[in-house]
């Protein structure tokens, strides 16, 4: 994935390469997941396309292919967001998110892939066990909770666990915990599609595979969201849970022979 031919010869390049297929079916399941549970496509996507391509592939397709239909739900969210605590903590994340880059940039590509595996294994974890922080929510923590998602956004995209428990954990409505997730992710993506522009980590070959994927990802969250009225949402959480831990697990570079 280091080379940057012209746009046309790259489309040929990767649905010629037998990876493609292997990354068409993370793309569609990942979508599926995020359609009918609401989240987890970043912690299936992430450790199975760094180990298709590499970490650097996966993260810059992913943020490429979220930007658009992150920007898209913001629209319909715009009022109902509390901006004055989604602005504090998407500025810090985005911040935070040029060490980040730096880290995806330039460490080694199977460190990277054990420590994404490991912190996606620690973040299901965290997740099912149904802790959220309960403290009460202020400027400084936001900003902490920022600088923390923003590194772990810019090196991998997978900011959001960190928001998640610190926004459910508060008080507030539901539905404004969603527009503000909402929110965030919007600004964070976009943010995330500059920085990797920056330190120029965006190349003809990503684009490419990134408008291949795209639309399987999106019509596969589609298609997910139909099947949720079929069970509970603890069963679909149980489901994506199980699927984003078998992610992690078959993600880590000891079965690399086997994956590509």
């Amino acid at each position: 994935m280091i080379d940057n031919p012209d746009f046309p010869s790259a489309i040929i390049e990767l649905v010629s390469d037998r990876c493609f297929i292997a990354a068409a079916a993370i793309a569609v399941i990942s979508g599926i997941v995020r359609g009918f549970s609401g989240f987890g496509s970043a912690l299936i996507y992430i450790p199975l396309m760094a180990a298709v391509y590499e970490p650097l592939a996966a993260a810059v397709t992913f943020v490429m292919i979220d930007v658009a239909t992150g920007i898209a739900f913001m629209l319909g969210i715009w009022r109902r967001a509390v901006w004055r605590e989604v602005l504090p903590l998407a500025a810090s994340a985005i911040l935070a998110a040029q060490f980040g880059a730096l880290i995806l940039q330039y460490a080694d590509p199977v460190v990277l892939r054990w420590a994404i595996s490991a912190l996606v294994g620690l973040i299901v974890a965290i997740l099912a066990s149904g802790w959220r922080y309960h403290g009460r929510p202020h400027l400084a923590v936001t900003v902490a909770v920022g600088l923390f998602a923003g590194v772990l956004g810019g090196a991998a995209q997978i900011s959001g666990p960190p928001i998640i428990i610190y926004w459910l954990g508060s008080m507030q409505d539901v539905a404004i915990v969603r527009a503000n997730l909402i929110a965030y992710f919007g600004l964070f993506s976009a943010g995330s599609v500059i920085t990797y522009a920056a330190h120029g980590l965006i190349t003809v070959k990503l684009v490419a595979l990134s408008v291949l994927l795209g639309p399987m990802h999106v019509l596969s969250m589609w298609a997910g969201s139909k099947t949720f009225s079929l069970a509970s949402s603890a069963a679909y959480r149980r489901v994506a849970f199980v699927i984003i831990a078998a992610s992690a697990i078959v993600a880590m570079p000891l079965w690399g022979r086997f994956i590509r």
